[in-house]
């Protein structure tokens, strides 16, 4: 039985640095056994079927073929199509009446707890928001990440220590929720 997933890899194609052409990354990504990989933007997605592996060996996997054929590391989260779908689903904020640069979804590579976010006083922050879900942190910026202060504490080293975190604007959430569906 194979299973859709999408592969989110973390800092690549920025500033032009880390250069990881999406032609090249599918093509790698089929040389792994990989079938019907697609990409989407040059920011890191990548849509894939597989029957084997699960996420995290999926993401280890990749993350080992790009470092060897690209010469530097580049972090990955694999989620699956239900996963992603109910991500969305379980958005705290109305996604459908904002603009998709004021919805963020930042996914972590294992579950976070409020624990991490003791430090920052979210009342300081407001009209910016963020909640925590299921391995992601939803966050409401909007005048869009750019301009975020909290953005800006959410993204310091301590909250992600210990773990992969990347983060997708909700137009990408969404895109990659039909891109994985069945």
């Amino acid at each position: 039985m194979t299973t859709t997933y999408a592969a989110l890899l973390r800092g690549i194609n920025v500033g032009g640095s880390r250069k990881v052409p999406m032609a090249a990354l599918r093509t790698l990504m089929e040389g792994l056994g990989h079938e019907g990989v697609r990409t989407y933007l040059q920011s890191g997605q990548a849509v894939f079927s597989t029957g084997h592996g699960d996420e995290d060996s999926l993401a280890r996997e990749l993350t080992g073929a790009i470092e060897k054929q690209f010469g530097f590391t580049v972090d990955v989260i694999v989620r699956d199509h239900a996963y992603l779908e109910a991500i969305a689903e379980a958005c705290p904020f109305p996604a459908a009446g904002l603009e998709a640069r004021q919805l963020h979804v930042t996914y972590f590579s294992a579950p976070v707890g409020p624990d991490r976010f003791t430090g920052i006083d979210q009342a300081a922050y407001l009209p910016e928001e963020f909640r925590l879900g299921d391995r992601a942190l939803y966050l409401y910026a909007p005048e869009g990440l750019g301009r975020s202060k909290l953005a800006e504490q959410l993204s310091r080293p301590r909250i992600a220590k210990g773990l992969i975190a990347t983060t997708r604007n909700w137009n990408t959430v969404a895109k990659l929720v039909e891109m994985t569906r069945p």
